[in-house]
């Protein structure tokens, strides 16, 4: 059930993502708003893991993410009100709720590892973020579709895919709902009763929670960045909206796709060298991006594929690592916490976004975004993961 509902809120997520930026800019006129979406999305999403994380602690995995979707629903349908009545206040106020959806279908990932063997976590992480793929890669190929749909009921035409999120994030949370049973936080605490003392001691282990977050906050703040603006930079070089939800759709693919091969990577090699790896082609995407045509759809696919691979590499890699070092009784609590720092991440990213290619272009933040993935690499190091890496 939960690889449904991942499915589901996939669409949801990606649906959204593709356009928030281009609506931005057409009800206010301007590239500096268009990052602004995102970061609200972000903001929200920021808020919403505590939320989210702490629920989960207390009552299980399944009331968690049911509200998440739900806030992903309202936030969605909030947003097609705000086109309609060209309200700038509930125009953002929607994107931050819409944010819960986001918060929502990441922390999915941690209950695919709740009941994993310690050696299968990796696995059972990228089984969950897989299912994702299949709504993430629909939802951006229906951006036309969907707009196609809205122009025909009387609404703008880019709000058009918030109404595809907010069906999809509505039948998400009915499907956990109704069946997510039993619930797989709660039943991994069950069965860690009786663990020896030296279990939790272990698995509370700081540095695998620091690098972790170092990781995916890295990677996050790294996509977010380059992916927000990119159906700008598309649309600005005469690109229409099909061509900007087709690479975005490649993009996503890849943020997904590849999660079963980076599963298996990260429970034969270690999360440390999947870490490695991510920040190198991290840094590839940025350099392709900054370095390709703006006509050359194929060259910007590319980056955005490399993007999507490498913050794929990275999620996996760091979650495994925050998997492995929280025990049941604290680990849902934890996990949004370091959730809510990814997303602070993701928003700085975001809210930045916009200005720069505004004043200096795209292709200064696509290098920019090599820069932070070379630094990610340093940062990881200079805390020990060498060490590690060459145990």
């Amino acid at each position: 059930m939960l690889v449904i509902a991942q499915m589901l809120s996939g669409a949801g997520l990606a649906a959204g993502v593709t356009v928030g930026a281009l609506l931005a800019q057409q009800m206010f006129g301007s590239a500096g708003w268009a990052g602004l979406p995102g970061a609200f999305i972000t903001v929200g999403s920021a808020t919403a893991a505590i939320l989210i994380g702490n629920l989960s602690q207390a009552s299980g995995r399944r009331h968690g993410l049911v509200l998440g979707y739900t806030g992903g629903a309202i936030g969605a349908f909030g947003v097609v009100l705000a086109a309609v009545t060209g309200s700038a206040v509930l125009f953002f106020a929607s994107f931050a709720v819409y944010g819960a959806g986001t918060a929502a279908n990441l922390q999915a990932r941690y209950a695919g590892a709740d009941l994993a063997e310690p050696s299968r976590k990796g696995r059972a992480i990228s089984t969950v973020l897989v299912a994702t793929t299949f709504g993430a890669v629909a939802g951006p190929n229906l951006v036309s579709v969907m707009g196609a749909f809205a122009g025909r009921i009387g609404l703008p035409e880019l709000s058009g895919p918030f109404l595809l999120s907010g069906a999809a994030y509505g039948l998400g949370a009915v499907v956990l709902a109704v069946a997510l049973r039993p619930d797989p936080l709660l039943r991994s605490r069950e069965l860690s009763l009786g663990h020896d003392a030296t279990d939790t001691v272990a698995a509370t282990s700081r540095a695998g929670l620091r690098t972790g977050a170092i990781v995916m906050a890295s990677a996050q703040l790294i996509m977010v960045a380059i992916m927000t603006m990119t159906p700008i930079y598309l649309r600005d070089h005469h690109h229409g909206l099909g061509t900007a939800g087709f690479v975005i759709g490649l993009h996503i693919a890849a943020m997904y796709l590849p999660s079963p091969l980076s599963g298996y990577l990260v429970d034969r090699w270690g999360a440390q060298r999947l870490a490695y790896l991510g920040a190198v082609v991290l840094t590839a995407a940025g350099l392709v991006a900054a370095l390709a045509p703006p006509s050359s759809v194929a060259g910007i696919a590319l980056a955005l594929v490399l993007l999507g691979l490498g913050w794929n590499l990275g999620l996996i890699a760091g979650t495994t690592m925050v998997a492995q070092s929280t025990p049941p009784d604290v680990r849902a609590r934890i996990q949004g916490r370091l959730d809510m720092v990814i997303a602070i991440s993701g928003a700085g990213a975001a809210f930045g976004s916009g200005p720069i290619v505004a004043n200096v272009g795209y292709t200064v933040l696509s290098a920019a975004g090599a820069v932070v993935a070379v630094l990610s690499a340093l940062a990881i190091t200079s805390r020990g993961a060498l060490q590690n890496l060459r145990a």
